[in-house]
């Protein structure tokens, strides 16, 4: 398997769907439809913040679960924050390893404090899922 790095099959920052925190519930999920999108990552409120993320079983339990309101709940209230943060050169074999150890599907790419992607665990499938293809 030849070195694959983070950077090379992240979404990059500019394609990610990204969200304020103070945003409602109801904005989130039209955001998540229009983008056809499954996750959406929770913007910083200062430099000092940690980016989050939402994604379906978020808004679900606070919504179902929990007998919440959509149009009273705002994205913080259901976002989980802090997102684990990776640098993008690091070999996806670690960013897998990661996330099965935290039990967590996606993964922040930061350099220098700033976002430059997100990395899910799909990311790595596919790439996993073109090997095989191309060993056959």
């Amino acid at each position: 398997m030849k070195l694959i790095t983070v950077r090379d099959i992240m979404t990059p920052a500019d394609e990610i769907a990204m969200i304020s925190p103070y945003a409602s519930v109801r904005e989130l999920i039209n955001l998540m439809d229009t983008r056809s999108v499954r996750s959406v990552i929770v913007e910083r409120t200062s430099e000092n913040d940690a980016y989050g993320i939402v994604t379906y079983s978020n808004i679900l339990e606070a919504i179902y679960s929990n007998d919440g309101d959509m149009d009273l709940l705002n994205v913080y209230d259901v976002a989980s924050k802090p997102m684990v943060q990776i640098v993008p050169d690091l070999d996806i074999r670690y960013a897998a390893q990661l996330m099965i150890n935290q039990r967590i599907k996606h993964l922040s790419v930061t350099w220098e404090g700033k976002l430059t992607g997100v990395i899910s665990m799909t990311d790595i499938a596919r790439v996993l899922m073109e090997e095989a293809r191309a060993d056959m």
